[in-house]
């Protein structure tokens, strides 16, 4: 793990990186990294138990979790964008994204209070519009704080530290399981807390670098259409959204292999344990690669192993260890192949003034395919069982794999 040489000066990012391998990130970078990892803490708690609780537990069908699992995704879109003009606008990028993570932590408190299956889905949607609002500046903040040939391995770093909440998270939500009377509550309570204590860090230890002074009167950012002209950039959007059309949501997988394992409520949790494990141990190495083999080839690498993971479960292999191991490992590349990859793909091909706008552009392409994705997956589950749905995702991945290579999308995103 690359960690900040030094302490005030270096969590402002003004400590310059030491030469050789083993530079330190910019502290803005690693500061943004443990505000993640906390908050990945709290959101993976209750991740890690959603599935089980509505669908067992509150009795949702299939269909209405796909819509729920969607719109998880779907509910940041115009937020991501919202929340990118006006940190480009205002330059107070650490302000916006903090009041997505105080957002987020309001609604873990606000989970306490809701009983049915739609009144948890709002509770879900205001905590992803806080999401929304605060990624796009987050990203930007340390898009901005790394030259472009290093953007992999920044984002790689914070990757990492985030994973490593999404690795403690499942595992606190099995410890409070294991331990407490009222279960899910119990989860939603302390949850909330260390979401709490994500945003103080946020406040207390994330540095903005003051935009320049301006010679003349300052003039307002490129608009938004300038983004349109970057041909770099729709093709990172229009591959973003075309894999995202027919990428399987990491519940789903885990539903399937709970069901395949008959695996109990309170050992649920652990499945995401594995995948965020192998995403903690390859990001920054990923990160790295991308940077020097083409950030948009790794991309579509990524895709290449969820491929596998779907396979996987098609595949008629035992229910046991080796076929858990298989998908959760194919799961976590997956992720840190593409995760952090698409941002520091997208990161040099944005002007600086319109940074945080072209990025939310990204996310709201790709997340508005997973919200549809996830809807016809649902669909498909409920008409046709899991099998034939996970079938038809398969299938139509591979198609959309093979039609963005055939276009010739890898030239976009390369390192500079």
């Amino acid at each position: 793990m690359y960690l900040s040489t030094s302490r005030a000066a270096d969590i402002a990012g003004d400590t310059p990186a030491p030469k050789g391998p083993l530079r330190a990130v910019p502290g803005t970078v690693f500061a943004l990294g443990l505000v993640s990892l906390v908050t990945d803490v709290s959101a993976e708690m209750v991740t890690a138990v959603l599935p089980l609780y509505l669908m067992a537990g509150l009795g949702m069908s299939p269909l209405a979790f796909g819509a729920l699992d969607g719109l998880h995704q779907g509910a940041t879109a115009l937020l991501r964008l919202a929340g990118g003009r006006i940190a480009d606008r205002t330059h107070r990028r650490k302000l916006v994204a903090g009041t997505g993570y105080a957002l987020s932590a309001v609604c873990k408190a606000a989970l306490l209070a809701v009983t049915t299956p739609w009144s948890v889905a709002a509770v879900l949607a205001a905590d992803r519009t806080g999401k929304g609002l605060r990624t796009a500046p987050r990203d930007a903040l340390i898009s901005l704080s790394v030259p472009p040939q290093e953007q992999g391995r920044a984002f790689g770093v914070h990757r990492a530290l985030d994973t490593a909440g999404a690795l403690l998270g499942p595992l606190a939500a099995f410890g409070v399981l294991w331990v407490a009377v009222d279960g899910y509550e119990a989860v939603f309570t302390v949850s909330c807390c260390i979401a709490v204590l994500g945003v103080v860090l946020l406040a207390l230890f994330v540095r903005e670098a003051p935009a320049p002074a301006p010679a003349a009167p300052r003039t307002p950012p490129p608009p938004v259409r300038t983004l349109l002209r970057l041909s770099g950039l729709r093709r990172l959007c229009l591959t973003a959204a075309v894999l995202g059309l027919f990428t399987v949501g990491d519940a789903f997988l885990y539903l399937l292999l709970q069901r395949r394992l008959d695996l109990s409520a309170a050992h649920f949790p652990l499945l995401p344990v594995g995948t965020a494990a192998v995403f903690l141990l390859a990001a920054l190495p990923v990160g790295r690669l991308a940077d020097r083999l083409g950030r948009h080839r790794v991309f579509l690498g990524g895709h290449v192993l969820l491929l596998g993971a779907c396979l996987l479960l098609l595949a008629p292999v035992p229910a046991g260890a080796p076929l858990v191991a298989g998908v959760l490992a194919l799961l976590g590349l997956f992720y840190a192949a593409t995760d952090g990859v698409l941002m520091a793909a997208a990161g040099p091909l944005l002007p600086a003034g319109l940074r945080t706008t072209g990025l939310a552009v990204l996310q709201t392409a790709q997340a508005l395919a997973r919200f549809a994705g996830s809807l016809l997956f649902g669909a498909a589950w409920t008409l046709w069982g899991p099998g034939q749905a996970l079938g038809l995702a398969a299938g139509g991945l591979l198609l959309s794999l093979t039609a963005v290579a055939v276009s010739g999308g890898t030239r976009a995103g390369q390192p500079s």
